[in-house]
């Protein structure tokens, strides 16, 4: 079992976000087309469809995670209450950060696996392989469960697209 992470994680003011977009995503696996959708929109609206392909594919991947392992075996939530998962995306000047909340307390587990052509058991892989770092944290207060947050260092403001 994983301890929870922050590390990568700088503290984030929010006070400072730029921007920030959230959806809430039904306990169903089109939901994943719903937040790749979301998330184009999003970052099109802030003029960085440039990174959509890596933030698209590791929003996919948190997503699936939190359905396939964050829901309860039911993965219905009751009537009346808010669908389970959630995806935010935050901006700040030089970072974004996308964040899918789930309902389970149970922390991500990272398999360890040398078949890469294995349909499933690669996604923390593929989130650490495209994001700058990953983590997680349990939430508290009026929110059960935990945040599998992913960070992107973006450009600063006038240099180039590789920090140049």
């Amino acid at each position: 079992m994983l301890e929870p992470l922050r590390q990568g994680l700088p503290p984030l003011d929010p006070a400072a976000v730029s921007d920030a977009a959230s959806c809430a995503l039904p306990a169903r696996y089109e939901a994943v087309r719903e937040a790749r959708q979301f998330t184009r929109r999003t970052l099109d609206q802030w003029d960085m469809g440039d990174r959509f392909d890596d933030v698209c594919l590791v929003v996919s991947e948190l997503v699936t995670n939190a359905l396939r392992h964050g829901l309860p075996a039911s993965g219905r939530c009751a009537a009346g209450q808010e669908p389970p998962v959630r995806l935010h995306l935050m901006r700040w000047t030089e970072r974004l950060v996308c964040a899918v909340r789930d309902p389970s307390h149970d922390s991500p587990v990272a398999r360890e696996t040398d078949d890469f052509s294995a349909e499933s058991g690669r996604g923390l892989f593929l989130v650490d392989s495209f994001s700058d770092s990953w983590g997680w944290h349990p939430l508290a207060g009026a929110l059960s469960g935990k945040v599998v947050w992913a960070l992107f260092r973006l450009p600063r403001a006038g240099s180039g697209p590789h920090g140049e």
